[in-house]
């Protein structure tokens, strides 16, 4: 009886603070799409359902979710082509996506985080699961930490305001890229390896590979680049990353 009214407990206590909490499940099966769906709305969050990447353009329109769980093959696209979309767009840029697929090899989770995924969950998965990655995504939203704007050499960011700029020139970067930056940035020249900045940056309790390290930070200096400064972000061969004026 004791373990089951704390399960209870742990289930009101998840529920509050997702209430009021908006996700948008783009799946194009039903009865999967209905069962994530409710599965989140049992744990108090708002969902809105598309079965396809129009439905998802209409639904993100209408009322920008908080988090988006979208599936890769759809039947007028694929979920990769929206997650591109969506990272074009000054209003979606830093919006959380959190890739579903059968799609499990490396090749196609890379293309999933290069183009733009925060998170790729593969099918078959366990919703207890899914359920905790988009708590750990949801909750490192909005930057933890005494500083709001942080500086480096030519490099300048703002966590209020959540922007990026190089002598004062906007820098557009994905969220993961920007909470990776902002990380860096605020301990400069030490260095990371990719478990600590798994820890850091995505959280301790997030079902993670190390390999996304790799690609988040190829991803932030390909950004970085366009604006000579992606020397900044170092590697220190066999140990990790730091942050470092040149």
């Amino acid at each position: 009886m004791v373990s089951t009214e704390a399960a209870l407990s742990a289930r009101r206590a998840v529920s509050a603070r997702s209430a009021g909490q908006r996700l948008l499940v783009v799946e194009d099966e039903p009865a999967l799409r209905e069962m994530v769906a409710d599965n989140f709305r049992m744990a108090g969050y708002r969902v809105t359902e598309a079965a396809d990447v129009a439905c998802a353009r209409s639904a993100i329109a209408a009322d920008k979710p908080h988090l988006v769980l979208l599936d890769w093959m759809l039947p007028d696209g694929t979920g990769l082509e929206l997650l591109r979309e969506l990272r074009n767009n000054k209003e979606t840029l830093t919006l959380p996506v959190i890739l579903l697929t059968a799609r499990g090899d490396e090749p196609d989770r890379v293309r999933g985080l290069d183009g733009g995924a925060d998170d790729y969950v593969g099918k078959p998965f366990s919703l207890r699961e899914l359920e905790a990655r988009v708590r750990a995504l949801l909750r490192r939203m909005p930057l933890a930490g005494a500083a709001t704007s942080v500086s480096a050499g030519r490099l300048n960011i703002d966590a209020d305001q959540h922007e990026v700029s190089v002598d004062g020139v906007s820098v557009h970067l994905g969220p993961t890229e920007f909470r990776l930056l902002y990380f860096l940035m605020s301990h400069p020249l030490r260095v990371y390896s990719r478990t600590q900045l798994l820890d850091e940056v995505w959280g301790r309790d997030a079902y993670i590979e190390e390999r996304t390290v790799d690609v988040h930070i190829r991803r932030l200096r390909k950004n970085l680049e366009e604006h000579n400064v992606d020397e900044y972000v170092q590697t220190v061969r066999g140990v990790g990353y730091r942050l470092a004026v040149v």
